[in-house]
């Protein structure tokens, strides 16, 4: 008789860490973020070597904004990898913001070998894990054990799980959609109000389909921007705050009643307002006001002329926004993040295509905008080469994580950023009134707290690393940098465009504009 012990000794042996990188690429993982250490450097190389992309970034909270977005853009969840103790604490930030955003996101941590659990192990912590695509989609953390990334195990012990299946398609009650129709056939006032849900679900070729057929006229949400066109002429975006006081009868696409739509509570809205809601999440369904129907399952860039043609200096927000548009490529990503720079960015440079613009989303989370860009920049690069990446962040908001710069630039991602400097959060001073506070007292004392440095050179931390940089006061200088940048493909590029340090956003006459606060 063969020697039993024989043959299992001569069995093929592979790594715990080849066994998960494995599992990830069967479930269709294309992108790995992180920063890596013991004990999940191992699966970053086996994840390699099987074809996978990893990306390494300087901070945990980066990476996982980064990972969220990959999610929200590909539909399947993008993967964070962290070592335990701080590096997941620090990936929290980024779980907490894709649950809320409801975007697919996968979190890998190491944690210590068993026989060390609950004794104070190297960097122990403990973990928790929540569901990824199915219902409403979310961050997931998946402990991984050191002891199990080194482990070897015989290839034939292995249980192979098959790809998770896309989430199955739930459809709402016959008669609730008989009752919707109903309603809206009988509205004198209506508004579809289209949320980044609708651009998870791909919806935008029905909803589309819905405006035009029935002239109804509609308004996106930030992420909800490009599933039906910015310049489609039913777009209300133009005229906000009158289409959500007014409309009788408003239907919501993938949206949510909270803050960004001011909780569907007068005055915002009319008192008997009729809103239909169609949303995947049961709980989410009735929340702030009681729906008339439940459903389970441009904006026009256009702002007072004057904003647009200013000439004088330093420019404001508007003169900046007017001449990126004018140049920015139709296909497109927008990334943005800031407070006036988010704003009123969101009111004047447009989207034509679903899922092209990142922003900060419900939670309002200040320093995504270098994650989302560099996820947005890896779809592109591997999905559509020529495509860019743009961009546009407050001086604040680029603070945040500016050292992932460096990242941009390893990876030489096409990304243009661009650093609206206002010297400071919301507002600041100009270099003469900086001056002058300093010569009674130090900056704790005296500098207020939504101060940043004046003229900082943040166009340096691209040219650091070997990336194009522009330091531009102009609409000339503006416009030459944003052309070049378009034009050369080869590397990444950061244009600093200084603004008038007590810029804000423009009190709009009510029959004109309103700025969108969503």
């Amino acid at each position: 008789m063969p020697d039993s012990n024989f043959a299992e000794r001569s069995e093929e042996q592979v790594s715990g860490a080849k066994v998960i990188a494995q599992a990830l690429k069967t479930q269709d993982v294309e992108y790995v973020f992180g920063i890596v250490g013991i004990p999940v450097t191992e699966i970053a190389i086996a994840a390699q070597q099987l074809g996978i992309k990893y990306i390494g970034m300087r901070n945990e909270q980066a990476a996982c904004y980064a990972a969220s977005a990959i999610g929200y853009l590909t539909g399947r969840p993008g993967v964070c990898l962290v070592v335990s103790g701080p590096g997941l604490i620090h990936a929290l930030g980024g779980m907490a913001n894709a649950n809320v955003n409801c975007w697919p996101l996968l979190v890998i941590g190491g944690s210590p070998e068993r026989n060390q659990e609950t004794m104070g192990a190297f960097q122990e912590f403990p973990q928790a894990v929540r569901s990824s695509i199915y219902g409403r989609p979310g961050a997931c953390y998946v402990d991984i054990p050191a002891d199990f990334v080194n482990l070897q195990v015989n290839v034939s012990s292995i249980k192979h799980v098959e790809r998770c299946m896309s989430a199955p398609i739930s459809m709402a009650e016959t008669s609730a959609v008989c009752t919707a129709a109903s309603v809206i056939k009988n509205a004198k006032q209506p508004l579809l109000i289209i949320g980044k849900g609708a651009a998870y679900a791909h919806a935008e070729e029905s909803i589309q389909k819905l405006v035009e057929q029935y002239k109804l006229p509609f308004l996106p949400t930030p992420m909800g921007k490009g599933v039906v066109p910015d310049n489609h002429p039913y777009c209300v975006g133009a005229a906000r705050s009158r289409a959500l006081q007014f409309a009788d009868v408003i239907v919501l696409f993938g949206a949510r009643l909270n803050w960004i739509l001011h909780f569907g509570l007068p005055p915002r809205y009319q008192p008997d307002v009729k809103f239909i809601q169609v949303d995947i999440c049961a709980e989410e369904l009735g929340n702030n006001v009681k729906p008339a129907v439940t459903l389970l399952g441009d904006i026009n860039a256009v702002t007072k002329q004057e904003l647009a043609s200013k000439k004088s200096l330093p420019m404001n927000y508007y003169t900046v926004f007017y001449h990126v548009q004018e140049q920015l490529p139709r296909d497109c990503f927008v990334v943005s993040e800031g407070a006036n720079t988010m704003d009123i960015g969101r009111t004047v440079l447009q989207n034509y295509l679903p899922r092209h613009r990142l922003d900060a989303g419900t939670f309002g989370t200040m320093g995504v905008g270098l994650g989302f860009a560099i996820a947005a920049a890896m779809v592109a690069k591997d999905r559509s080469p020529g495509q860019r990446v743009i961009c546009v962040e407050g001086d604040s908001a680029f603070g945040f994580s500016g050292m992932e710069v460096e990242t941009i630039c390893r990876y030489n991602l096409p990304i243009i950023l661009l650093v609206v400097n206002n010297n400071g959060i919301y507002q600041g001073f100009d270099t003469d009134t900086w001056k002058e506070m300093l010569k009674f007292q130090d900056a704790a004392s005296v500098v207020p707290p939504m101060c940043l440095l004046p003229n900082s050179h943040y166009e340096q931390v691209m040219t650091a690393f070997g990336g194009k940089g522009y330091f531009v006061q102009t609409p000339e200088e503006l416009q030459k940098s944003l052309r070049q940048s378009l034009a050369d493909t080869a590397k990444p590029s950061l244009i600093n465009i200084m603004i008038e340090p007590q810029a804000t956003r423009k009190t709009q006459d009510f029959h004109w504009l309103t700025r969108s606060n969503m």
